[in-house]
């Protein structure tokens, strides 16, 4: 009984000891999640608003979140009863738009009215009531002469402008470009832009009222056609190159956009570039053009071209940064004379300054692990 009697009150008493450090064990975790919990937010970009600081409204949105700038008919998008390519907005487009029309086109009509009138006339000319008896001629030099030297001729005069049309689709963009990294997914497209601040989009196609859950976003009539309107439209300025780059995250897409006279497969792995300078603003809509999958038909694109001041507004709006706005000062931050005192201490016999000691032992080890590793030289 005395035994157990000392067997508990030992345990008490080692409870009662043990509780006052048991309190800064449950602290300190706390207190360690408090200080770091800045460092693992992403450091803010050059430029960018303080924290705190109120964000710039959209200026392609109105107070509701309706998107100001609405669809043309006509304009960057498909219209009803149309024959022949979109409106071009690009000076690119107007090249490709005229060498379709004025030099493909007729060449086209011509053979292929050429070829039935040849038809035509073999069948008249050389039908079994008018021709019972049929020719034995089997080669005319003149006409197989003419019939291998037209073709070559033509695809020649074809070639030149042709050939100078594909260079420039690929020509590099200039140093002032705007880049925009296009990344295709199933079935929805996300934007990069790194030249400012490394913000990204996510566009995703928008459903008709019917087709979503009550109190989910719909396409309206101020979003876009159908099956072309998505959530966000990515923004560029007009009069300024840009650069596009492609890529995918699964399989290959396409960009497309008529009205800039772009077509750019994004496959994964690989960056394909181009460029192009949007001549006017407006609303342009496009679609994937590669066959990607299930909802290959539900990947739209939407880009909202603006003047180069909207397009600054816009990018403060998505908390990027502008190429050549104030960045913070990296000038080292003067250390408190309490840290220097710390490194280095004067003697009283004012023989120098001596080095802390933890500041000594660190360069001892580095020392000797040079050494020992054979390079032949210490680290101070």
């Amino acid at each position: 009984m005395l035994a157990g009697l000392l067997a508990m009150t030992g345990t008490a008493v080692a409870q009662d000891a043990a509780t006052p450090e048991a309190a800064p064990v449950a602290a300190a975790p706390t207190a360690a999640a408090d200080a770091p919990a800045a460092t693992t937010l992403s450091a803010p970009a050059p430029g960018a608003p303080a924290e705190g600081a109120a964000t710039p409204a959209d200026p392609t949105l109105d107070a509701s979140g309706q998107p100001l700038l609405r669809a043309t008919d006509g304009v960057g998008q498909p219209s009803d009863r149309a024959i022949g390519i979109q409106p071009q907005a690009t000076d690119l487009g107007d090249e490709a738009k005229w060498f379709h029309n004025a030099i493909l086109l007729p060449v086209i009509i011509i053979i292929s009215l050429l070829v039935l009138a040849l038809l035509a006339w073999v069948v008249v000319r050389y039908r079994r009531a008018a021709n019972p008896v049929p020719s034995r001629t089997s080669h005319n030099t003149l006409i197989e002469v003419i019939w291998t030297a037209a073709p070559v001729i033509i695809l020649a005069l074809i070639a030149i402008p042709s050939i100078r049309l594909l260079a420039a689709q690929y020509e590099p963009a200039p140093e002032n470009a705007v880049t925009i990294k296009a990344i295709g997914n199933q079935w929805y497209w996300s934007y990069e832009y790194p030249d400012h601040g490394g913000f990204s989009i996510t566009a995703n196609m928008l459903k008709e009222q019917g087709e979503v859950p009550a109190g989910q976003r719909f396409r309206t009539d101020a979003d876009g056609p159908r099956l072309l309107a998505v959530d966000n439209r990515i923004v560029l300025p007009v009069g300024v190159p840009i650069r596009l780059i492609t890529t995918a995250n699964d399989v290959i897409h396409s960009w497309a956009m008529p009205a800039f006279w772009v077509k750019l497969d994004a496959v994964p792995g690989r960056l394909n570039e181009t460029s192009f300078t949007i001549r006017e603003p407006g609303l342009y809509f496009g679609q994937c053009s590669e066959l990607c999958g299930a909802r290959h038909a539900y990947m739209p694109i939407a880009v909202e071209a603006v003047s180069p001041a909207v397009f600054a507004q816009w990018v403060a709006a998505k908390g990027g940064t502008m190429p050549g706005s104030a960045a913070p000062s990296t000038a080292p931050v003067p250390q408190p004379a309490a840290d220097i005192a710390d490194d280095t201490a004067t003697p009283v016999d004012g023989t120098g300054p001596t080095v802390n000691a933890s500041v000594e032992a660190v360069t001892t080890s580095q020392s000797a692990e040079g050494v020992a590793g054979g390079s032949g030289r210490t680290e101070n």
